[in-house]
């Protein structure tokens, strides 16, 4: 915490140093860079399709080409744009993925003073640990490459069994799963917060109606990751049925970037120490041909960037596509408020994750209404009236008055967002408009994709109908 900025500059000489004698660094003379202003002039800001000439490269077998050596592992990922995405993990960058789990687990003893629970069974919903090779590298799920760098010391308290870990299906997976642990020690629970609430409802639906609580007596601790938790935080702490302690973490494929270190403090402390190299872009300038790299010293409480890495495992400018806000500056905490490409703007008003989820979340908690999965797109077509956001939106129980509940979620995003206001006072926009869905109708769309369970998440936001119309054809 307290040498944050000086970690970065060792890290970024560090990685200038070692990234010299690669073919990239050759190819972006690497050699001759001292300083982070030289850095930035040779290193542009790229996505995967900027990197993925360099993947091939060590597809095809060659070393040295991202960073020394081949990769330890591919960590297999699907993109929205990319197709298969092929993510290298180094032996340099494995321990930022398993150390930086251990240090939010550690953090959370020191200052709760709870280590009983890790005396207990502890589960995390992940993706199948068996690898493929390309190239003679291992290759798989991130969750499922972490799954064989468990500390033998946790290893005995690890379920489910491998054997169940490696089933493809999850709804296959998940029915062992219930049957592994019913009736186990459990303390505690990791994954993504849709995946974890399923579990809680086949537990439930196993257990004769028995709430978590009830199942698993000594269950001390959530830790989660992948998605905001907020809209999930109500229904989850009902199933089980009562308070519990909880951990957010901030983990990709690319690297672990942040984790919560503090039960009372908002944010996530972020990974300053651990072979990465943050950039902040300010996130209305990602699409820009030039935009403004900043580093973690010049960056602001409250403004909104796209995080930007530079990582032993070989990533150079490499857009994650996630942004971020900061809380705090001492020590640099914070919120990751959405996705660059997932955001509505089709008219102007960039409307981005953070916004839709506190307008709903506030208003639901108004009327003691529980969320249980949403997205919103835009309609345009609209047959002649004024266009709008339509929110689709899976309820626990719908409000009684579904047209008034959606006035406040849209008075509530207005206050939030001050184009959207603009759209809305200027009769460009007509206020938003709510479709309640029936049961499991994401489950249902999430199955019909292939996308079911493990590190899968449904997108909150969307400037196109794609997703919207597949998900109402699903949900007929």
């Amino acid at each position: 915490m307290q040498t944050a900025v000086a970690d970065q500059q060792t890290t970024l000489l560090h990685l200038i140093k070692n990234g010299s004698r690669t073919q990239f660094g050759r190819d972006h003379n690497l050699k001759d860079t001292n300083n982070y202003d030289e850095f930035k002039a040779a290193i542009p800001v790229r996505d995967y399709e900027g990197i993925a000439p360099y993947i091939d490269q060590i597809k095809e077998g060659k070393q040295n080409v991202l960073w020394h050596g081949k990769p330890l592992y591919f960590a297999k990922t699907s993109g929205t744009t990319s197709g298969v995405k092929y993510i290298p993990i180094s032996k340099d960058s494995i321990s930022n993925h398993i150390n930086t789990a251990r240090n939010a687990l550690l953090c959370y003893m020191v200052e709760s003073g709870n280590t009983a629970f890790a005396d207990g069974k502890m589960i995390f919903l992940s993706g199948s640990p068996t690898l493929e090779r390309i190239a003679g590298i291992p290759t798989g799920r991130l969750s499922g490459i972490v799954n064989h760098h468990v500390p033998g010391y946790l290893r005995r308290n690890q379920m489910p069994s491998y054997e169940t870990n490696c089933i493809e299906d999850w709804e296959t997976k998940l029915d062992k799963i219930v049957a592994e642990t019913l009736g186990q020690n459990m303390t505690l629970i990791s994954g993504i917060p849709p995946w974890m609430q399923m579990y809680f409802d086949w537990l439930i639906e196993k257990g004769n109606g028995r709430k978590i609580k009830d199942i698993f007596p000594n269950l001390q601790l959530l830790v989660h990751g992948g998605v905001n938790f907020e809209p999930y935080r109500q229904k989850l702490i009902d199933s089980i049925g009562k308070p519990i302690d909880t951990i957010e973490t901030f983990p990709a494929s690319e690297g672990f970037f942040a984790f919560q270190d503090s039960l009372d403090q908002e944010g996530l402390l972020l990974n300053t120490a651990s072979g990465i190299f943050f950039e902040f872009i300010p996130a209305q300038e990602i699409f820009n041909d030039n935009p403004t790299r900043l580093t973690l010293s010049e960056v602001k409480l409250g403004e909104n960037y796209a995080l930007i890495i530079n990582s032993n495992a070989g990533l150079w400018g490499y857009n994650i596509g996630d942004t971020v806000k900061f809380v705090s500056l001492n020590p640099y905490r914070i919120v990751v408020t959405g996705r660059t490409k997932h955001f509505i703007s089709a008219f102007g008003e960039h409307v981005i994750a953070e916004e839709v989820e506190h307008a709903l979340m506030k208003t639901a908690a108004r009327h003691n209404v529980k969320i249980v999965e949403f997205t919103v797109a835009p309609m345009i077509n609209t047959n002649g009236e004024l266009p709008f956001h339509e929110w689709m939106v899976e309820f626990e129980q719908a409000p009684a008055n579904l047209e008034a509940f959606a006035a406040e979620v849209d008075e509530t995003l207005r206050e939030k967002n001050i184009y959207y206001d603009d759209l809305i006072r200027g009769a460009i926009l007509q206020p938003l408009k709510i479709r309640s869905l029936r049961r499991n109708a994401f489950i249902d769309y999430m199955k019909s994709i292939g996308k079911l369970g493990g590190q899968n998440k449904t997108p909150r936001l969307s400037n196109d109908r794609k997703l919207a119309d597949a998900l109402l054809r699903i949900a007929q």
